[in-house]
């Protein structure tokens, strides 16, 4: 065998290794579809007066609180419109079961984020919008009445 044919068949080997172990990252980097099941606990209805100092961010679109109470880790409240607003739960929906998996509101205000996984997720249905989440965050059931806004318990996604 000449010595243009070892290289050639020594780079052919190397090229079909590298293909191989190419797949093998790429597959690796897949998001993990299957997860823990998504924690929940019932808790009594929080109900929000939006006239009082603390709630003052929800009285313009776009506001938000976060709540310590409610929910398996606390709930983030966001206003969408003059009449709607989204109570979110802050437990992850990425492995909801290790300890970090809070969500909090990101501190540019514009969607909410994991810092544990690096998942984010946006304030308009709670979807996943980056890291390895692939599930939305439980959004529970609000009603606004005057200027109380009641949350409860039940998920309504």
């Amino acid at each position: 065998m000449s010595w243009e044919e070892k290289v050639e068949r020594d780079f052919m080997r190397i090229l079909k290794n590298s293909f191989w172990i190419g797949l093998l990252m790429l597959a690796g980097c897949e998001r993990e579809l299957t997860d823990d099941f998504i924690p929940f606990t019932t808790f009594p209805d929080i109900v929000l007066n939006l006239s009082l100092p603390e709630n003052i961010s929800l009285q313009t679109s776009g506001g938000y609180r976060q709540l310590s109470s409610g929910g398996v880790r606390g709930i983030i409240v966001y206003r969408i419109d003059v009449s709607t607003y989204a109570a979110y739960e802050r437990n992850c929906s990425f492995r909801p079961n290790e300890a970090c998996a809070t969500v909090d509101v990101h501190s540019s205000g514009l969607f909410m984020i994991d810092s544990c996984c690096g998942s984010s997720f946006n304030f308009v249905d709670g979807s996943p919008t980056g890291g390895p989440a692939w599930r939305p965050l439980n959004r529970y059931r609000t009603q606004l009445s005057g200027s109380n806004l009641t949350i409860t318990d039940e998920v309504i996604n």
